[in-house]
């Protein structure tokens, strides 16, 4: 055979090679769309990344998280190690449980739950800039996100998403300074978020959160709150503007 006729050979051979790797990639994209239109797209979902006791508070490094379909996913299932550190589950979990409300739902008695509030969690008042809407829309155990925007004597002033997926335990359109008579002196203008406020919001969170959200509350131009619909567990990361960027 001559070299002529070899390489005529082999560049068949590599076509032919490049030709069944290309249908054998369509081939299993195919079954990856099919199987995701069955059992809906991997989702990430709250495991115990070991086993866990019954009535032991919870650490970040009980926790882990997996990419797990939606469709087999609890409806209670948590997202966010945030839900679950501080919190006790009321029976003991194996590796890779799911953690879900129901399961850290721990008796009164133990200390589980007091007033709605798992161990860890906070219910937080906040006075909220466009409270009319979020009255109107959104009721006790919806999700929201808290979107915050600083003063400009603090700098640039910008807008940035402070919170996301929080549960709204109540919410009165007349709270803030509209219900109040008055704004409480939190800057050189004697606004703050309270000046700007048009209702109160009860929020459930951590205690870290709480603090921070009292801080935003005092310091901050405005506090607002953004309605989730039903069953959105996306997470948009960090989020801001600065006034420089308009």
């Amino acid at each position: 055979m001559t070299t002529g006729a070899r390489r005529r050979r082999a560049l068949l051979l590599l076509s032919l090679a490049l030709a069944c790797g290309g249908l054998a990639a369509s081939a299993v994209g195919s079954r990856v769309r099919e199987v995701d239109g069955r059992v809906g797209r991997p989702v990430p979902v709250l495991v115990a990344a070991r086993g866990l006791k019954a009535g032991r508070d919870l650490r970040r490094a009980d926790l882990a998280l997996r990419q797990v379909p939606a469709r087999f996913v609890p409806p209670d299932a948590l997202r966010s190690a945030d839900e679950a550190v501080g919190a006790a589950p009321s029976a003991p979990l194996t590796r890779g449980a799911y953690l879900t409300a129901a399961a850290l739902a721990g008796a009164q008695e133990d200390g589980g739950r007091a007033g709605g509030l798992r161990r860890g969690e906070r219910a937080v008042e906040v006075d909220v800039a466009g409270g009319t809407p979020l009255s109107q829309s959104s009721g006790p155990g919806s999700r929201v996100d808290v979107v915050v925007s600083t003063e400009p004597r603090t700098g640039s002033g910008r807008t940035f998403l402070a919170l996301e997926n929080v549960e709204l335990l109540a919410v009165n359109g007349s709270g803030g300074a509209a219900g109040s008579g008055g704004a409480r002196s939190t800057g050189d203008d004697g606004a703050g978020a309270a000046g700007r406020a048009s209702a109160t919001a009860t929020l459930r969170v951590t205690l870290r959160q709480a603090v921070y959200l009292t801080a935003a509350e005092n310091f901050a131009r405005e506090v607002r709150l953004l309605p989730r619909p039903g069953g959105d567990q996306g997470r948009a990361g960090r989020a801001a503007v600065s006034a420089g960027g308009l």
